[in-house]
């Protein structure tokens, strides 16, 4: 027999062998990339199923409405892109997506600052009892109903309500408020109970993510005297820009498809100076029977919300990058 390769240890190798070895290398290498790429679609699977099942054939009939004319009983009428073009045009729809944007500020901008802060006092402390404590306090919130947390708030907000006799306490009556009954400071109002639900959920997002980062990177830079501030700003803040892009996309969600609090508190009032799209679609469709122009307010606040979470997860990818 001839020997037509020999490998480095001295043994022959027959070219067919070779060549079925360097066959099976190949298809093995293409089965671990198949895998690798349809793995992820196959845990995803379950959840898109159930999505598919009870959101998504809703969300297609949501945009099939948009199209006509319905009051929710009778016949319906095809207007084509009529309703998306109302709800660019009627003043009361485009004040309430800026409310949104103004809540947001209190949904997610003052939560995150404020965790972050926490975060720097709270991160540095030795005992984690008390860590443990004050993690339960602040996420309490997140975990009561929201309907609990409205009508808690309601009567803290009352004319003799916890705050304005906190006001009277310290002599300061004439800073007492009908607050959720005034145009100036009822949408403020509903902006703080958002600041308190989600501070919570912000700061235990970032205290477990500083529980992740490598312990000799702040002894590092401890030992080169760096203060606390200097240490979030070097270690701390970089280390974290995937908890803070998931606090910032849950919490402008939060915001964007806020309903049951308005609808607990002031229903839109006073005025309309409260109303925010999740009350203007619901509002529309079972008050003035406008389900047409409600499900348009819908599939719009729902492709914005689409291309905040899109807008806020590319900052994060091109951060990591």
């Amino acid at each position: 027999m001839t020997r037509d390769d020999e490998s480095g240890d001295g043994r022959s190798v027959q070219p067919g062998l070779a060549a079925s070895n360097e066959e099976y290398d190949e298809k093995k290498l293409r089965g671990s990339r198949f895998r690798s790429i349809i793995a992820p679609y196959l845990y995803v699977a379950p959840a898109f199923v159930v999505f598919a099942a009870f959101l998504g054939w809703q969300l297609v009939q949501t945009a099939e409405y948009s199209l006509f004319d319905w009051d929710g009983l009778g016949a319906s009428t095809f207007v084509g892109l009529s309703n998306y073009l109302e709800t660019f045009q009627d003043p009361e729809i485009r004040s309430s997506f800026i409310h949104a944007l103004v809540l947001t500020l209190f949904y997610a901008g003052i939560p995150v600052i404020v965790a972050l802060i926490l975060t720097v006092l709270i991160s540095r402390s030795s005992k984690m009892k008390v860590m443990s404590f004050y993690r339960t306090v602040l996420f309490l919130p997140q975990v009561i109903s929201s309907v609990v947390v409205a009508t808690i708030w309601v009567s803290m907000y009352s004319q003799n309500g916890f705050i304005n006799r906190i006001l009277n306490a310290l002599h300061l009556g004439g800073l007492t408020h009908a607050w959720l009954g005034d145009y100036s400071t009822a949408l403020i109002a509903i902006g703080v109970v958002g600041t308190w639900t989600n501070m919570g959920l912000c700061l235990v997002l970032f205290l477990s993510g500083v529980g992740n980062i490598e312990p000799e990177l702040f002894e590092a830079v401890r030992l080169d005297g760096a203060n606390k501030w200097q240490e979030f700003f070097a270690i701390t803040l970089p280390e974290l820009r995937g908890q803070i892009s998931v606090a910032l996309t849950l919490t402008v969600i939060s915001a964007f498809k806020t309903f049951d609090l308005v609808f607990v508190t002031t229903r839109g009032g006073p005025g309309n100076s409260t109303s925010v799209p999740a009350w203007e679609a619901y509002n529309r469709a079972f008050n003035t029977g406008q389900v047409g122009l409600a499900s348009a307010v819908a599939v719009v606040l729902t492709v914005l919300i689409v291309i905040i979470t899109w807008a806020i997860g590319r900052i994060d990818a091109k951060e990591t990058a």
